[in-house]
């Protein structure tokens, strides 16, 4: 199913509604490179340096084999919509044109098409992924079952990489950089805090641990917190205490009864625990 939906390619994303399209459409032109803008919808913003200068290579050899494509953007610019290795390696390569389709898209197609155009030809980054899904999902409305659909995947992996962005900046920065891989991602992603979900990332890295020993490590953290709850005499009134006072709170029970203790780490924390408590 999947290679079957990939393998529609980019035509069938962009159905024309006129079934004898005009010439224009259709037609390969020579457009000035320095005429074509990028795509502000381009979901990969890394692009290897080395593959790139190979390709120019490729380029000054043999030209651009494949047309870019393009849409109209008034006064002799064009913004362009799938190709943008192809125009760099150009621009690497010295060329003054490039082969192009020009093509009347709207803003939602040129997302789409750029999208399908990166997976269709290599994997984009996850995160690249994860942030192009999101701004489908909230620029132009589509559903998780639409982008499954559009690209040939199960909704529930759209799902999965979609999580992503709710990861923190500096763990979304070790999945960018290949330091933390998507699985790892996912068990970092069972933790509900930032903070604690920071630090796992950093144990797995400096760690370097697998998928499945990080599940192990996030298990027996959770084991390990039930534990401490357990011995906790209160610990849903020591959570109720803490959101009232802004501090932590314990409750230590003694034999005969126990103590209520608030904790404060500054001067000044101390001056606003005295107010709520003197009022």
């Amino acid at each position: 199913m999947e290679k079957k939906a990939l393998g529609r390619g980019l035509e069938a994303l962009l159905p024309e509604r006129n079934p004898k399209p005009s010439v224009l459409d259709r037609e390969v032109q020579e457009i000035r490179v320095d005429h074509i803008i990028p795509n502000r919808y381009q979901p990969r913003t890394e692009f290897n340096e080395t593959e790139l200068n190979q390709l120019a290579e490729s380029v000054k050899q043999n030209g651009v084999i494949q047309p870019v494509l393009v849409r109209r953007k008034g006064d002799g610019i064009y913004e362009l919509i799938a190709g943008e290795r192809r125009l760099r390696a150009a621009k690497l390569a010295g060329l003054q044109t490039i082969p192009a389709v020009v093509r009347n898209s709207s803003d939602e197609q040129a997302m789409e098409l750029a999208l399908v155009e990166n997976l269709q030809r290599q994997d984009l980054n996850p995160m690249e992924a994860a942030r192009a899904y999101h701004r489908l999902m909230n620029e132009f409305g589509f559903t998780q079952e639409t982008i499954a659909q559009k690209i040939g995947k199960d909704r529930s992996s759209i799902a999965n990489i979609a999580r992503l962005v709710n990861l923190p900046n500096e763990v979304q920065c070790l999945v960018e950089s290949c330091r933390l891989t998507t699985g790892h991602a996912k068990v970092i992603l069972g933790l509900s805090h930032h903070e604690a979900q920071l630090r796992l990332a950093k144990q797995i890295v400096e760690g370097q641990l697998s998928v499945r020993q990080a599940e192990k490590l996030l298990a027996n953290a959770s084991k390990s917190r039930q534990a401490i709850n357990r011995k906790k005499p209160y610990p849903d009134l020591e959570q109720r205490l803490q959101k009232h006072f802004g501090t932590k709170v314990s409750i230590i029970r003694g034999r005969k009864g126990g103590k209520i203790v608030l904790h404060y780490f500054a001067p000044a924390e101390l001056d606003r625990l005295l107010e709520i408590l003197l009022g």
